[in-house]
């Protein structure tokens, strides 16, 4: 019995250990995300639900300034100007403009998609895989809330840079989402009106306002 204590501490111990590495390593990840004035991301996007024999992958990109974004994927865009999101979808000739709750923790917005494991998350060390000579170390994130459809999070992190290369989203339902990122450049000269919505330029479109 005594021998099984002397393990269960130890385990935990360790445990803690990598929790708190774990952490310390996000919050060097936050600390430099949150130093750039804007981040400009081209990523691959891939979803998969074996059981329901959905498998599909497309590229996009983002643009990241404070909490104001634009995100093209799969032939829409997301503008939020960091009061109202626009989705524009030109294949349909349709707009959505609709509010955006900033404090739901179960959404990974654009915006928050580099710091949203400061709350709601345990995380715990997982590996560490060289990818054309990164060395990228893996974070396992697990959200406390216990109704989340989010099974778990795998953040995959640069060790040098401290940027995050991948992100491995694993729901209850069996889909996975997973964003790598294809390029990743900060400070950028950008448009004053980059984030601004301009209805003249939509002129044939119809415009749904959800608001």
């Amino acid at each position: 019995m005594k021998k099984l204590v002397v393990f269960l501490l130890f385990v935990v111990g360790v445990n803690a250990m990598q929790a708190q590495e774990a952490k310390s390593l996000l919050d060097q990840v936050s600390q430099k995300v949150k130093s750039y004035d804007n981040i400009v991301i081209g990523f691959k996007y891939a979803l998969s639900n074996p059981k329901e024999n959905v498998s599909q992958e497309t590229r996009g990109d983002v643009t990241i300034k404070g909490n104001q974004y634009v995100l093209n994927l799969m032939g829409t865009k997301q503008m939020y100007d960091g009061k109202k999101l626009h989705l524009i979808v030109p294949e349909d000739e349709e707009i959505s403009i609709s509010n955006q709750n900033e404090e739901d923790e179960s959404s990974i917005t654009p915006s928050k998609m580099l710091t949203f494991y400061e709350d709601g998350y345990r995380y715990d060390m997982d590996n560490v895989q060289d990818i054309n000579g990164r060395k990228i170390q893996f974070i396992k994130l697990v959200p406390i809330d216990s109704n989340s459809e989010l099974k778990e999070i795998l953040l995959g992190i640069d060790k040098e840079t401290k940027h995050i290369y991948k992100m491995i989203q694993t729901q209850h339902n069996g889909t996975n989402v997973t964003f790598t990122v294809n390029s990743f450049k900060t400070n950028q000269p950008l448009s004053k009106t980059l984030f601004v919505f301009d209805e003249s330029k939509y002129d044939n479109y119809y415009i749904n306002r959800l608001d």
